[in-house]
Order: C-alpha cells, then sequence, then structure tokens
C-alpha cells in the first residue's frame, strides 16, 4: 500500500530518529537489570543468587498482568494528547527515580528486608518503563502501514536500544567500575553502581522526554478511534481473536523460549567474562563496544537481507547463525582448542564472536518486530479492532522475560555449580568453571532451537498482508478529532 494513500505524513530520517531514540531508555533499562542486577545484589549486596533470580521471575507474574492492562488501556484512551503520549510523558520522572534506587539499597538492613526491598523496586521500575516503552512501540504499526518501512522503523529502534545499553556498559566498565588502584576489583565497587544508577536514571529521562516531544506533532495523523464496544462478551470476543491469533501466538511463544535463552546468556555475561575467561572491566568494555558496532551493522543488514528474502526464512537464518557465534566461545574453550586466559589472541576471538553473534541476533529481533506490527492488520481483519497496545505488550513482556526466568535459571545455574559469592578473577575453582560452561552450553542452544523452531508456525507474508490493508479499508485512517478531546479518559467497554 502506497504511503500517501495512508493518510499518514511520509516516514523520514528524522521520523525514525524521534521515534527510535526513545528506546535508549529500555535499552539502558534491559542491559543493566540483565548483566549487572545479579552480580551487584549477588556479589556486592551479598543475597544468594538464587534469592535474587527467583525475585526477578516471580516479578514476572505481576508484568504479566500489568503489561496487557495498560497495552488495552493505551488502545481505548483519548485525550487532546492522543492515546500513547500520555502515558509516556507521566513514565519519564518517576522511571528515572526508581531505577537510582533500585541500586542504591538502604544499609544495616537484614537479607531478608533488602530482599523485599530490591524486588519492590524492581516491579516499580518494570510497571512504569511499561508505561513508556508499550505505548511508544505501539506507535509504529500508526506511523506506517508499508511491509518493508516498518521493518526500516524497527530498525531505528533497535538501533539506539542497542546504542543505549552498549553505550551504558561502555561507561560502566571503563569509568564507574574500572579496575585501579582504588577498586581492585572494580566490578565489586558499590560506589560505582550507585553511580553507574545515577547516569542511567538521567539517560532514561533525556530519552523519553526527547521522544515524546520529538513525536508529539504526529498525534493528530497517528490517533485512531477505538470502536465502542457494547457488552463484555462482545470485548472479551475481540480480546480472545486478537490474542489467538495464529501469527501472533506463534512470535510470542518462540520470543519467550528465546528471552529465557538470552536471560541465561545476558544474566551470566559479567561471569563468564570476569571468571570464565578473566577479562578485565576495561576488555569487557570492548565487548560492549563490539555490541555498539553491531547497531550499525544490524540495522543495515536486517532491512536489506529481510525485503530480499522475506521476513520469515530471514529471521529464522539470522538466529541459527547468532546462536552459534554466541556459544562458540565457550565451546571451543571446554574443547581445549581456545587460547589460554590473558592472552590478546583469546581477547580478539572473544570480540569477533561476540560481534557477529549481536549483528544477527539484533537483525532477528528487527525483523520480529516488524513481524510483531503486520499482525495488527491480521488481528484486525477478524476483530474490527486496532489493538497496537495489547499486541506490543506482548513485546514488551517477552523482553522482561530476558530479565525474569532467564536470568532466574542463570542464578539457579551458578547455585548449582556451587559458584561462591565475593569471588575474586582467577581465584575461582576451574572445576566449577567448567561445570559452569558444560552445563550452559547445552542448555542455551536448547531454548534458543525451540524457539526458531516455534517460529514456523508464523504466517504472515507480503502478499497476505498486502490483502489485510486492502480489506480493512478505512478502518486505518487518523482520527481528526483527535486533538480536539479535552479529556484524559479511557473508554469503559460499557459506553
Amino acid at each position: 500500500m502506497n504511503q500517501s494513500t495512508s493518510g499518514r505524513p511520509p516516514l523520514t530520517l528524522a521520523t525514525n530518529i524521534w521515534y527510535g531514540v526513545g528506546s535508549i531508555a529500555f535499552g539502558i533499562h534491559l542491559t543493566v537489570l540483565t548483566s549487572a542486577l545479579l552480580l551487584f545484589y549477588n556479589q556486592v549486596v551479598g543475597l544468594p543468587a538464587a534469592w535474587v533470580g527467583g525475585a526477578m521471575a516471580v516479578t514476572l507474574i505481576f508484568d504479566a498482568i500489568c503489561d496487557p492492562l495498560i497495552g488495552e488501556w493505551s488502545d481505548h484512551t483519548r485525550s487532546r494528547w492522543g492515546r500513547r503520549h500520555p502515558f509516556m510523558y507521566a513514565s519519564a520522572i518517576p522511571a528515572a527515580i526508581a531505577f537510582y534506587l533500585l541500586f542504591d539499597p538502604p544499609l544495616g538492613w537484614s537479607k531478608v528486608h533488602l530482599l523485599i526491598y530490591m524486588g519492590v523496586m524492581l516491579m516499580t521500575v518494570r510497571v512504569l518503563l511499561s508505561l513508556y516503552e508499550i505505548p511508544s512501540s505501539a506507535l509504529g504499526p500508526e506511523l506506517t502501514l508499508d511491509y518493508d518501512q516498518r521493518t526500516s522503523l524497527m530498525s531505528s529502534r533497535f538501533f539506539f536500544g542497542t546504542l543505549g545499553g552498549a553505550g551504558m556498559s561502555i561507561l560502566a566498565l571503563q569509568v564507574f567500575l574500572r579496575k585501579d588502584a582504588a577498586h581492585p576489583l572494580g566490578l565489586l565497587s558499590a560506589v560505582g553502581y550507585r553511580e553507574t544508577a545515577v547516569a542511567a536514571s538521567i539517560a532514561i529521562f533525556l530519552s523519553i522526554i526527547i521522544s515524546c516531544l520529538g513525536t508529539h506533532r504526529f498525534i493528530g495523523t497517528l490517533v485512531h478511534s477505538p470502536r465502542v464496544v457494547s457488552t463484555w462478551r462482545e470485548k472479551f470476543r475481540e480480546l480472545s481473536g486478537t490474542l489467538t491469533n495464529r501469527s501472533f501466538l506463534a512470535l510470542t511463544i518462540a520470543g519467550i523460549v528465546g528471552a529465557i535463552s538470552t536471560g541465561l546468556r545476558q544474566g551470566l555475561d559479567f561471569y563468564i567474562g570476569a571468571y570464565f575467561f578473566e577479562l578485565t572491566p576495561a576488555q569487557m568494555s570492548y565487548l560492549a563496544i563490539a555490541a555498539l558496532l553491531a547497531a550499525f551493522a544490524g540495522v543495515g543488514l536486517a532491512p536489506a537481507i529481510s525485503k530480499r528474502f522475506g521476513k520469515k526464512w530471514t529471521m529464522i537464518g539470522v538466529f541459527f547463525a547468532s546462536l552459534f557465534a554466541s556459544v562458540a566461545p565457550i565451546a571451543m574453550r571446554l574443547l581445549g582448542i581456545l587460547p589460554p586466559n590473558g592472552t590478546e589472541a583469546l581477547v580478539a576471538i572473544v570480540i569477533v564472536f561476540q560481534f557477529i553473534a549481536a549483528t544477527l541476533g539484533l537483525s532477528g529481533f528487527i525483523i520480529v518486530s516488524s513481524m510483531m506490527s503486520d499482525v495488527v492488520e491480521d488481528a484486525a481483519v477478524s476483530t474490527g479492532q486496532r489493538s497496537e497496545g495489547l499486541l506490543f505488550a506482548a513485546n514488551g513482556l517477552i523482553a522482561k522475560c530476558v530479565t525474569g526466568v532467564g536470568t532466574f535459571l542463570s542464578a539457579l545455574m551458578l547455585e548449582w555449580v556451587s559458584f561462591p559469592q565475593h569471588a575474586t578473577p582467577g581465584q575461582v575453582d576451574p572445576a566449577i568453571l567448567r561445570h559452569l560452561g558444560m552445563v550452559f552450553v547445552p542448555i542455551v542452544t536448547t531454548f534458543s532451537a525451540i524457539s526458531i523452531a516455534v517460529l514456523m508456525f508464523y504466517d504472515i507474508d507480503r502478499s497476505k498482508h498486502e490483502r489485510n490493508i486492502e480489506r480493512l479499508g478505512s478502518v486505518d485512517e487518523p482520527d481528526s478529532d483527535a486533538a480536539a478531546v479535552d479529556d484524559f479518559t479511557p473508554r469503559s467497554v460499557n459506553q
């Protein structure tokens, strides 16, 4: 479908940037929570790894309830600022404050009270970030209906998300958590984590506000009038029609299983780097730089190859290749074919595989998000209702599985191999490290393979998407009265 016939302004580079820059907040949040939260509360604060991982997993239950509610609320909200922006603006300040407090636990509290504090603050951070991320994600399908342009739009979103996460990792490892005379164990510096949290909180606030202001002028052309639902039964039919869509289920189930694998990898990133390969914080920052460079490669690769080979098969191919690259260095060490720790050759090999895995993985996630955008119209054909917020709430929940179930399993893995607390790199029993690697590789590979297999059930291609757009017709026209609505009131299902 032509952009000119969709009633929307053209998708420009500026639009891509304003839309994507808000993902810096989510990228920082996801990277720091996944890579640093378990290490901080386990090795610095002193809570058992299983406790920390369990708390992270339990908060997912609340998330599983809150995220769809936020999505639905956003879908059915009418205000002078549209459906999405009121939530986005409201999240900026409290999300930044809560993120800092998560890494500044009270002194002198018992372990049980510290665990409760961590759980409450983690839940607060997740809900407040969801208030931004879910409505912001839902803007994507409204900005463009074009099959290929959606991949370009999601490329921008993932680029800035990766930029935020990698940039904060580099800053933390090179500045706040660096190893020096004052901090011989940089990664275990409580002050360093607080300083990292301050920088992250400021970046989260700025990225949200900048994106909100940058996309504010599009509100009049992006807001759609939700169809008024007269009964709870009709509402239930719409919800079930959306959530049982075959392609949506394929993406969601595959995404959750894949996120568990990603959470396992990222939850143990610092452990693998600092203890398994004995990298210094500075050397570990080079891995973050590799991920940052991968963002540039991935955002160019994903649109090009998905347009050439189709979204589904491209995504499956890059995920398989990314899986191989992510576990290869550990497998090579177990097989005894990797250079010794402390050598430049080892660092170079780990960085190269990190770059390859990150580039391919990012490309896959970009394409998956574009595919989820296409589900919006596919579901709307059967329900008569565009439910961007509800559908992208599933994407948010998938991402949180990384820091929930995946990190919980990584914590259990540490307990299983009897990994010591307050451990010093280079002084951990080699048998424990070998056991960790032998458990890590097959579990991560199994979860990833299952996730990729489920993606085979996705069934929306270019021709089907274009047929869906044609069948919906005027359903997707923007609501010209959106800017005239004076109150911020969600539609009741009984109105």
